[in-house]
């Protein structure tokens, strides 16, 4: 997904910060046993109701904690909570704690990661647990020390937490913090000769002995699991920022979702957020706006299709094996509410070839009312799956219109994906209210509406936008009065 003109604009807004790992969510597709279609479950449908879980890495006196610590003190909010690595510490028997010195606390052999993973498991599913608290300086735990209650946000902070496959596939964002070797060998000798009264000596010594060795062995390899590499730690401002404001959105997005279960909103990385960034610029050219615009309207497209029943299917490879896969339903068209849903026909056709697609045209009376003045919709609608496509969902009128058209030519309900590029949180309200067995999916949840009922911060559709790029909108969106009555057939199954 990767694109030069990406990486720049990334590169120049974060100085310094590096994204390693642009990562959509797989698709998690449950076969059905009967053969018979079946609704799509996705692992974002029960993904919108746990937390939200971030793993932050990086070698020892890294700067992991105070990354943590300035992540928290900007976020202002009770439903984060911090789970340590250095809590599952395994405690020294009698005769191990003879030779405390020649344990090698940088190994993952010293950890108790199925107790850390066990913990982690039942957080993610709304359960308090019992967080034991280790003593660095008796070398023993104790159990149930701290309880933890179910948060919106988790962070899970420690060398080696990238380490075990396991505990990676819970997180849902994965930092690493990079910082020189001689900065963490320097703040290493001031913690243990000062906080903990330990000689030079023997500081030098276990660093020579256990923590290198450990760093270059197991720690610097996850290092390519990371999405985020963070230079400087703490230092680095500009990174902890932009963590922060991702982290509110995924809180913004995760209340919405936890109120409308059919809202789906397509898995936020940061390239995602770079074509974003791209398209919400004033300075956007017209042609950098349609490329990433129409990038990020495939996402969606693709997003929805997910949502469509499926059944088992078994084929042929050419090595002659036979693999059991899945086959999505085929009585599918595309609707696009004309205004600026025509803005989405190539990326659906893109994905479905011959795919049928009508039209809705609503004329709108102010933001209050709307006027259905025309449609055309294949004869056989009432059998098939509607995608229905406009990419700003504001108000929510119109689409009340358009669905109201819909199920009145007799379209079920629950047949109908509304794909929106973004979304604002009173047009969810209102369609998701009235049609509740609707799927809405979106690329991203808006701010809200502004006086003039226009999406905020939106992509150029407010007044206060510079000329150019409400022009540029315009141009992208407008629809073709000459394709007005200009319906897609052909002879596949779609």
């Amino acid at each position: 997904m990767g694109s030069k003109l990406v990486d720049g604009v990334l590169d120049a807004a974060t100085a310094g910060v590096h994204y390693s790992a642009f990562r959509l969510e797989e698709l998690n597709l449950q076969a059905s046993k009967s053969g018979l279609e079946q609704p799509t479950t996705t692992g974002l449908e029960n993904g919108h109701r746990e937390p939200f879980v971030i793993g932050v890495a990086g070698g020892a006196s890294s700067g992991k904690s105070t990354v943590c610590k300035m992540i928290i003190d900007q976020l202002r909010d009770q439903r984060v909570v911090v789970v340590t690595q250095d809590s599952f510490y395994y405690g020294l028997s009698d005769e191990e704690l003879l030779h405390a010195h020649d344990c090698n606390f940088d190994h993952p052999d010293a950890f108790n990661t199925d107790l850390l993973l066990s913990c982690m498991e039942d957080l993610k599913h709304g359960k308090a647990v019992d967080i034991p608290d280790y003593s660095l300086k008796t070398y023993k735990s104790t159990p149930h020390a701290r309880k933890v209650n179910p948060s919106d946000v988790i962070i899970l902070e420690g060398i080696l937490v990238f380490h075990d496959l396991r505990v990676r596939d819970l997180m849902n964002m994965k930092i690493f913090v990079d910082t020189d070797a001689d900065v963490r060998l320097t703040r290493r000798i001031r913690c243990d000769t000062i906080e903990k009264g330990r000689d030079i000596k023997t500081v030098l010594d276990q660093y020579s002995k256990f923590v290198k060795p450990a760093f270059d062995d197991f720690i610097l390899p996850t290092k390519k699991y990371a999405d985020i590499i963070i230079p400087r730690g703490g230092d680095n401002n500009v990174a902890i920022d932009l963590i922060v404001q991702h982290i509110r959105t995924k809180l913004g997005q995760h209340d919405l979702c936890k109120i409308h279960s059919n809202l789906y909103v397509v898995p936020t990385t940061y390239q995602v957020r770079g074509m974003h960034t791209i398209i919400r610029d004033a300075a956007t050219t017209t042609h950098d706006f349609i490329f990433y615009a129409d990038r990020l309207i495939r996402l969606v497209v693709e997003h929805g299709l997910g949502h469509l029943p499926f059944k088992e299917r078994q084929v042929i490879t050419p090595t002659g094996s036979v693999y059991t896969g899945v086959e999505f339903s085929k009585r599918l068209c595309g609707i696009s509410v004309i205004r600026s849903g025509e803005s989405m026909e190539n990326a659906l056709r893109a994905c479905c070839k011959g795919i049928k697609i009508g039209k809705i045209l609503i004329h709108r009376e102010g933001d209050n009312g709307q006027q259905l003045i025309y449609h055309n919709l294949p004869k056989d609608i009432a059998n098939r799956h509607v995608l229905l496509l406009d990419p700003i969902l504001g108000t929510g009128n119109s689409a009340v219109q358009a669905i109201s058209l819909l199920l009145k030519k007799g379209v079920q309900e629950a047949n109908i994906i509304f794909l929106n590029l973004i979304s604002a949180p009173q047009g969810v309200h209102v369609v998701s209210k009235k049609f509740p067995r609707i799927k809405i999916v979106t690329s991203e949840i808006e701010f809200g509406l502004n006086d003039d009922f226009r999406v905020i911060p939106g992509m150029g559709s407010c007044k206060i936008v510079p000329r150019r790029t409400k022009s540029c909108l315009r141009h992208y969106l407008q629809f073709s009065l000459r394709n007005l009555y200009h319906i897609v057939d052909s002879h596949v199954p779609y």
